[in-house]
């Protein structure tokens, strides 16, 4: 039987040490960004010197108390990710007005800072662009020189490694690897240093009682891209601040297991509601996966001809031989697992149809597709 596990986790990332060593394989999350001031409150009720440094107007102070806080939670990462394992940190640096004095605040530069010492490689970063037509996005004092400000429309992905390359050395290690591999023209997409999309639907309101006004949720697709360009089936995914549970989603959804930490209790519901209901939603993505590699290859095939690969698992063309074994599960049934390894854990069970031939959609049936 193909299965996942999910474990939602309310507690404090600076301490993971109910998480073994080496035990996780990637981590991907976007942690709260410093001196963004929807996360002022979480940052002062770690460290009161940070309301305090804001209060009397010291924005460099208040920077680098809040990323002190975010220290100990990169070390904690360090010591649970396997060798050879990647982390990906979604984070966007600041403006802010503190008195008189505009700045930027760097936060991406000062994450790399803590993570270098750590004996993290660095690896080409991603810039997600948001872009925005609003004639209003510009800051500062519009066409007179020399007050008005460059416009901040990105977010970067930090990406690094801890040691070196992972091996996959056994057959059974080989094997998997090649049947959690994506398509010629998902690489060619996926491994651009630009990744763009309108980001107006990641900004979720929240309603219920004691909630943020707002979650920093990044879109469904930055995370499974992640998930599936640095990781194989069955792996371990850590995201060390959860939020609405988009990581755990995107982890079930491509057949791979997750931890998701997240300190507010609020979003439990929440988190917990999204993976029991997501079936349908996942099992389409794979479906609109498939649909988009048959529409790629009817336009490769006017173009340039047939490609000399079939893959084994769905008889489609493919364009190279690293993809003859690509297969994606669907998803049969999702449950709670009533078995908790610790309090404040909800603990959700992922089944999966053997033959990742089968697609569960009723949008798309194999003929359709293929």
């Amino acid at each position: 039987m193909v299965e996942t596990y999910h474990r939602i986790i309310h507690r404090d990332s600076r301490d993971l040490s109910f998480i073994e060593s080496g035990s996780v394989d990637l981590i991907v999350t976007s942690p709260p960004y410093p001196m963004i001031e929807m996360w002022d409150e979480t940052f002062a009720e770690l460290n009161p010197a940070i309301k305090h440094a804001i209060a009397e107007e010291d924005g460099y102070k208040a920077f680098e108390l809040m990323h002190l806080e975010l220290d100990k939670v990169w070390s904690e990462l360090c010591r649970v990710l396997r060798s050879g394992g990647i982390v990906c940190i979604n984070i966007g640096d600041a403006t802010r007005s503190l008195g008189k004095r505009f700045r930027l605040y760097p936060n991406g530069a000062r994450i790399l800072s803590k993570l270098v010492p750590l004996k993290f490689d660095v690896l080409p970063k991603i810039l997600w662009r948001k872009s925005t037509n609003s004639p209003t996005k510009f800051m500062g004092s519009g066409m007179l020189p020399a007050g008005a400000y460059v416009t901040l429309e990105h977010e970067y992905i930090l990406i690094l490694r801890k040691g070196e390359k992972r091996p996959f050395l056994s057959d059974t290690e080989k094997r998997i690897r090649h049947e959690s591999s994506y398509f010629w023209e998902e690489r060619n997409k996926w491994f651009s240093d630009m990744w763009e999309w309108d980001v107006g639907s990641a900004y979720q309101k929240m309603t219920q009682e004691n909630l943020r006004d707002r979650s920093g949720a990044f879109p469904f697709e930055l995370p499974y891209r992640l998930i599936n360009m640095y990781s194989v089936k069955w792996d371990c995914v850590l995201d060390p601040f959860l939020g609405t549970g988009t990581t755990s989603l995107a982890a079930l959804s491509s057949c791979r297991n997750s931890i998701g930490i997240e300190i507010d209790e609020g979003f439990s519901s929440i988190i917990t509601e999204l993976l029991c209901s997501c079936l349908e939603q996942a099992n389409s993505f794979i479906s609109e996966r498939l649909a988009q590699h048959t529409r790629f290859i009817e336009q490769y095939e006017l173009k340039k001809g047939k490609p000399k690969y079939i893959n084994k698992t769905y008889g489609f063309p493919v364009i190279t031989n690293q993809e003859l074994k690509l297969g994606f599960h669907s998803i049969r049934s999702i449950e709670l697992d009533d078995s908790h390894d610790f309090n404040n854990t909800n603990k959700i069970r992922a089944v999966y149809y053997d033959d990742p031939s089968v697609i569960c959609n009723p949008q798309y049936t194999q003929k359709d597709l293929f």
